[in-house]
């Protein structure tokens, strides 16, 4: 959510990210709510304090008819208005959370996933002297994805993954564990990215969050909505997590770091759940668009002058561990109508399919700055002592099924065997093929 005070000093700023991310918000109504509230808000701080004057006149004396009159009618005043500005408050903040964060200077304006840009494409497209079979043919030849069972016992968009394709799972995760706690692996990656000296060569702490969470705390996240993508507990307050940074971005709520803590980084290992609301017909062959999923997802805590800093090293993370895998992708410079309400910034990585013969997202990389923590109340207190709100980073890291699709059909052979890219080959028993 955005500070009120910031809209009123950058309503140009404002404006521009509302038609720009294709939100349709009466601004003016919002700072009419914020002004009505204020002078509401005023006069029953008035109120207030002459109804305590009353009181203390009262104490201990003999009772004054006109006082007890006058303490009478303050108490009719205060039962009108108290209630009228709850109802403007709550009026207030439901506007205020519509408002969508603005956008840094170099995110591309566009108003459909269209006006997205290319930024770079690195590697040449997987080629074969074979024609090439999509994950999902392979997957039924080798026995390793049974989707008719599973739409047997819990319906469409849900798979039962087997055999080997368990274990490379399983061997992708190693991996990722192995590499983000690592704090060399974390300085090659800055060093290479050039971002030395500018972040920190801190290790992830690998979490296995809860996977579900309060209404509350997703809404704080702003990640709630569309509601009808989401999964709730039926009769409870609870929601089944659609990415593991739902979860790791809120345990924080109301908490306050040291500045020397910062930044912290977490690696969240979770299956999660969307309904793809919306997606009727699309991808319905193979594990590309599920119900449940598998993800490792990245998220971090930092202060305002490092985060940017640090949304630009999840997207070197994420190119690096790509580039482990020896996969052709390119970067996506996500425009002003898909980066999302919450953000100001994202960058998609795209790998290249032979089966589909084209390159589909795998990863993005969300920099939200004090977007999120403002309604969770997450904040730092600096070295001066001051408080101040942390700023937002999220980003995948893979998403188990997208990353295995990527790998089944890079490394296919004709006779429909897999080859294991080499840095997952130790977590296989030195398999070079499945």
């Amino acid at each position: 959510m955005l500070d009120i005070n910031f809209i009123r000093a950058n309503r140009q700023k404002v404006e521009d990210a509302i038609h720009n991310k294709v939100y349709d918000i009466d601004l003016d109504e919002i700072l009419r709510l914020d002004d009505e509230r204020k002078e509401l808000s005023r006069e029953i701080d008035a109120l207030r304090q002459e109804r305590n004057q009353i009181s203390a006149q009262m104490k201990g004396g003999k009772p004054d008819p006109k006082l007890i009159e006058q303490g009478k009618e303050l108490k009719a005043k205060l039962a009108e208005k108290e209630p009228k500005l709850a109802e403007i408050e709550q009026d207030f903040i439901t506007k205020l959370k519509q408002v969508p964060n603005v956008y840094e200077d170099d995110v591309p304006i566009g108003l459909t996933e269209d006006d997205n840009q290319v930024a770079e494409v690195c590697g040449e497209p997987t080629k074969f002297k074979f024609a090439p079979k999509n994950h999902y043919e392979i997957g039924q030849a080798r026995g390793w994805i049974d989707k008719e069972r599973a739409s047997k016992v819990a319906g469409a968009r849900f798979a039962y993954i087997k055999g080997d394709m368990v274990k490379l799972q399983m061997a992708i995760v190693n991996f990722v564990m192995n590499s983000l706690s690592n704090q060399e692996v974390i300085h090659e990656i800055i060093d290479k990215a050039g971002l030395k000296g500018q972040v920190v060569d801190k290790p992830f702490t690998i979490v296995l969050p809860p996977l579900m969470l309060r209404t509350e705390m997703y809404d704080a996240m702003d990640r709630l909505e569309p509601r009808e993508d989401r999964y709730k507990i039926e009769g409870e307050e609870l929601w089944l997590q659609g990415s593991a940074e739902h979860v790791l971005g809120s345990m924080h709520a109301g908490e306050i770091f040291e500045e020397k803590e910062l930044p912290v980084r977490y690696l969240g290992y979770a299956t999660s759940f969307r309904q793809e609301a919306g997606t009727y017909g699309k991808d319905m062959e193979g594990i590309i668009r599920m119900h449940q999923f598998d993800k490792l997802e990245m998220e971090s805590f930092s202060t305002k002058e490092t985060s940017r800093k640090e949304h630009e090293l999840f997207v070197a993370i994420q190119r690096w561990l790509v580039e482990q895998l020896e996969l052709p992708y390119r970067v996506i410079r996500k425009c002003t109508f898909d980066i999302g309400k919450p953000d100001a910034r994202g960058i998609d990585i795209e790998v290249w399919l032979p089966g589909q013969d084209k390159y589909r997202e795998t990863h993005t990389a969300d920099y939200m700055t004090d977007y999120q923590s403002r309604r969770l109340q997450t904040r730092v207190r600096r070295d001066s002592g001051d408080l101040e709100l942390v700023h937002t980073n999220d980003a995948t890291a893979f998403a188990l099924g997208r990353i295995m699709i990527a790998i089944i059909e890079n490394y296919q052979n004709e006779d429909m065997t897999v080859r294991v890219p080499k840095v997952l080959q130790k977590y296989l028993d030195g398999k070079e093929i499945i």
